[in-house]
């Protein structure tokens, strides 16, 4: 039961942060109206209403490429008998 409020009230958080970065924009373009109801002996007959109508706006993002250059630095690997003959050898130690 706490996970699951855990994860409505993370949903609810999300959504504002959403909204008020501009990220989604919802603007009711249409009014909702209840039905007129008629209760008469033939039963009850609800007629008319509709439903809200929204526009929602949603964030663009663009993802596209380019040719770049990068510079890459020069790495050199000597094997380990190359380099105990030009005395750079390395010794490997282990201390307790």
């Amino acid at each position: 039961m706490r996970a699951v409020l855990l994860l409505l009230i993370l949903v609810v958080v999300i959504a504002i942060g959403a909204v008020a970065t501009g990220l989604i924009n919802i603007n009711q373009i249409r009014p909702a109206q209840a039905p007129a109801i008629d209760a008469s002996r033939r039963g009850i007959e609800a007629t008319g209403g509709q439903t809200p109508k929204f526009q929602i706006d949603t964030g663009q993002v663009a993802v596209g490429s380019r040719e770049r250059t990068v510079k890459v630095p020069a790495i050199e690997v000597r094997p380990a008998d190359a380099a105990a003959q030009n005395g750079t050898a390395t010794t490997n130690s282990t201390q307790p």
